[in-house]
């Protein structure tokens, strides 16, 4: 995910100087907050699962509540890397004067975030440990899912522990504010992302929501900001603006809303070849009149899906051996919980989107899965009848 790299990047400056002991506890402090993330992931997943509901990896972005509150935060930490708000040297790890408890604190949640800003997909491999961790009792589950945290934490571990990788580091100067301050982008482009995934799930109103509430978050940093250097009164003045407009920004949470129906950004391709929406009696009376059919199980909240239907699904040449072969293309949207798109991934042994399956002509033919990562040439050679 874009917004994981900015913040682990300029965690990872913090090891440029300090005690190498320091070191050490930062990295497992780091390592400590996603494991705990996972952990807590994994026990939303149980209390779900023993409640009788089909969920999946990814589950917490069919929220539109939580998607505007990942939104806000990645806004407020892209002002905090560009310079114009002071979080704290502890959400950073860089400074010299870095407080060894406030550093571990801003090191055990930069692996809390890490985690929840990189669950919407999942990668070739972990799909499958997905798929048969959720299908396994509470131990094993949640072993799955600390080796999984395990490995998203091991670079930086390593790095926490490897002299020689720090020694390989470039020396302290400007360019660490430089690139601090550019890494602020992609935290920007990552709030864009989800506010234009939340059109999607809450329509207009909640793209008004979401603005809304950055406005008045942005009022409320400002507020406080110039209120530390006026007097008693301007502090006062200033301090009551935040907390107003924090109060405002948080009232707004319960208008978020899903739409009855999809809105019409959801319902427009990304520039795919021509589909229909996914539905079970589709699929079934297309099999039924021995139809080709290709199967796009696909969600916004999803990088990887995304990039595939442009690169691969959008092309030309994919769209020719669609038409050329009489092959229906079906989309199942997961970006709000969809049970039969749940149940479909899960027949096949998926936890999460993407999945790409390819029924050939003929009745009572199994589907054919393609692999996660997509090519114009894994597409046409799969519906040619020439992939394995």
């Amino acid at each position: 995910m874009p917004c994981v790299f900015p913040v682990l990047a300029i965690k990872a400056l913090s090891f440029l100087h300090g005690d190498p002991r320091e070191h050490h506890r930062q990295g497992l402090a780091y390592t400590a907050g996603v494991l705990v993330a996972f952990s807590a992931l994994a026990g939303v997943l149980l209390a779900l699962r023993g409640a009788g509901a089909s969920v999946g990896w990814g589950f917490q972005f069919h929220s539109p509540l939580f998607v505007l509150l990942l939104a806000w935060l990645m806004f407020v930490l892209g002002l905090s890397l560009a310079g114009m708000l002071h979080l704290g040297v502890g959400l950073t790890g860089v400074g010299q004067g870095l407080a060894s408890r406030s550093g571990l604190v801003g090191s055990f949640f930069t692996g809390v975030l890490a985690t929840v800003v990189a669950t919407p997909c999942t990668a070739p491999f972990m799909g499958a440990a997905m798929a048969y961790a959720l299908a396994q009792p509470a131990v094993e589950l949640l072993a799955v899912f600390l080796a999984l945290g395990l490995g998203l934490a091991l670079p930086y571990l390593a790095l926490a522990f490897w002299p020689a990788l720090q020694r390989r580091m470039p020396r302290p100067g400007r360019w660490m504010d430089v690139l601090k301050q550019a890494l602020a982008f992609p935290m920007f482009g990552a709030a864009i992302w989800l506010v234009w995934v939340l059109a999607q799930q809450a329509g207009p109103q909640g793209v008004l929501l979401a603005l809304s509430g950055m406005g008045l978050i942005a009022l409320a940093l400002w507020a406080r900001g110039v209120s530390r250097s006026a007097g008693r009164s301007g502090r006062w003045a200033g301090g009551l603006t935040a907390l107003a407009s924090v109060a405002a920004a948080l009232a707004l949470l319960p208008m978020v809303q899903p739409e009855a129906t999809p809105s019409a950004v959801a319902s427009a391709s990304a520039g795919a070849s021509k589909e229909e929406p996914y539905s079970p009696e589709r699929l079934a009376a297309l099999r039924a009149q021995g139809k080709p059919v290709f199967v796009n199980l696909t969600a916004s909240w999803c990088i990887t899906c995304l990039v595939n239907e442009r690169v691969a699904l959008s092309t030309p040449e994919v769209k020719t051996a669609f038409q050329s072969q009489g092959i229906t293309y079906l989309k199942g949207d997961w970006t709000r919980q969809d049970p039969r798109i749940t149940e479909l991934l899960a027949r096949h042994g998926r936890s999460g989107v993407p999945l790409y399956l390819f029924y050939p002509a003929g009745p009572g033919d199994e589907a054919q899965v393609l692999p996660q990562l997509l090519t114009p040439g894994i597409v046409t050679a799969a519906v040619s009848g020439s992939a394995t």
